[in-house]
């Protein structure tokens, strides 16, 4: 009876070092884009997404059945006719956006995962963390945690630091909510779409780019530092605003002296065109003068961050409007039904 007791006490006494070694659940580590080390749960069933890049990201991982929670901004960001390709959307809380959160709005949503913008403030993820929340920082580029945490960072090789930072920020997303597979297939479309664009580029010498400004309200643009710089370099251009670090507000004058051949405006601005076209001070610009501006599709995301369907579509989109010539094969619509089919599960439509 003492040998019996004896060894159900130690049994008793093993299960008990266990329980107090191991956390409630399991978990595992993961390193966010600006260096932090995060603790996450082995199972992800419940994020809330405060950034829209990782939000169109998890759209197309169909990752969406996941999603309890998003950012405020995410119709500005993304447009309003992006409820077609997640029709969740317009139901889901919205706890917070991108530099700030409603701490007692998304504890109700009890995520497992809160992802936030890599300039996310840090005493708004010390909130986070501090509720006993994961919090995830996507940046989409491959800096010094220094420059990861800043809106404009200061970036020495571009096409490195956004292709190393796309890819990993992709396949971290994707590791997250447990479509390892879509992720790598995303990656995938993208090199592929590349290596054809610069195959008919190769022989473009740098004085026969075309000199390309990007248009968004308020005269702002991208410089270098952006994903849209290096969109426009691999599609042929010459991004006159390049003397420029980052996303910021320019000149009429600016402009005027940079007098471009192109202008292309992102989707999401449409009044842009239209005041283009009507304003004064526009019309002796070459590229109003030829008619010569372009209300980018939906696909070609012309954002600061690298989105899957601007370099797997976008990139190329760009390059058949400044040199038609060289790519009088390709079939946008076809090109763009076959991407949004696997990543979207529908077809592109033009003029959503």
């Amino acid at each position: 009876m003492v040998a019996r007791f004896e060894i159900f006490a130690k049994i008793t006494f093993l299960i008990s070092c266990l329980l107090l070694s191991t956390p409630a659940w399991a978990d595992r580590i993961v390193t966010d884009q600006i260096g932090r080390q995060v603790h996450i749960p082995d199972t992800v069933n419940r994020v809330v997404i405060l950034q829209h890049q990782t939000l169109n990201i998890a759209v197309q991982l169909d990752a969406m059945g996941k999603v309890v929670g998003v950012l405020d901004e995410w119709k500005k960001q993304l447009g309003a006719n992006y409820v077609r390709l997640a029709p969740q959307l317009p139901g889901l809380p919205m706890p917070g956006g991108l530099t700030k959160v409603n701490i007692e709005e998304l504890l109700k949503l009890r995520p497992d995962v809160v992802f936030v913008t890599n300039y996310a403030p840090a005493d708004m993820i010390k909130q986070i963390e501090d509720s006993g929340l994961a919090v995830v920082a996507i940046s989409l580029l491959d800096v010094s945690p220094q420059e990861a945490v800043k809106l404009n960072p200061v970036v020495k090789d571009e096409p490195v630091a956004i292709d190393v930072g796309f890819a990993s920020g992709v396949r971290l997303i994707a590791d997250i909510l447990d479509r390892k597979e879509k992720g790598e297939a995303m990656i995938a479309a993208t090199k592929r779409s590349r290596k054809l664009i610069a195959d008919r580029l190769a022989d473009l010498k740098q004085s026969e780019r075309v000199p390309v400004y990007m248009a968004n309200p308020d005269l702002s643009t991208y410089g270098h530092g952006k994903y849209t710089g290096l969109m426009m370099e691999r599609a042929g251009a010459r991004n006159v605003a390049d003397s420029i670090a980052g996303f910021k507000q320019v000149t009429m004058e600016d402009v005027l002296a940079w007098n471009p051949s192109v202008i292309f405006v992102q989707e999401r601005y449409p009044a842009v065109v239209d005041e283009i076209r009507k304003t004064a001070s526009w019309q002796t610009i070459d590229a109003v003068k030829s008619g010569r501006i372009y209300l980018m599709p939906e696909y070609a995301k012309a954002w600061g961050y690298p989105m899957p369907e601007a370099m797997a579509l976008g990139e190329l989109w760009m390059a058949k409007q400044l040199y038609p010539e060289r790519f009088q094969d390709i079939d946008m619509q076809a090109q763009a039904d076959a991407y949004y089919r696997e990543f979207y599960r529908t077809d592109y439509r033009l003029g959503q």
